[in-house]
């Protein structure tokens, strides 16, 4: 992952956990027709977000994306 592209995913998962989220709520905000710009569907792919079943279809992280996120945070408040 390119450092860019890190900082987009942190942001990313960041965003989702700002308030309750679903599924239509991350593909107005995330979709991208660029393929050097997924990061939801990056997010998807590599387990560090889920989509609930049920009608709202919230999105959550993962225990892997809440690590990849808490890690961040704790790599900015050493800088």
């Amino acid at each position: 992952m390119s450092d860019a592209h890190g900082l987009l995913m942190i942001q990313f998962l960041n965003w989702v956990t700002e308030r309750p989220r679903n599924h239509a709520d991350a593909m107005d905000a995330w979709k991208s027709s660029c393929p050097r710009l997924t990061v939801w569907e990056d997010a998807a792919i590599e387990g560090l977000v889920t989509v609930e079943p049920g009608p709202e279809k919230r999105v959550s992280l993962t225990a892997a994306g809440r690590r990849m996120l808490d890690g961040a945070r704790r790599s900015e408040s050493a800088a």
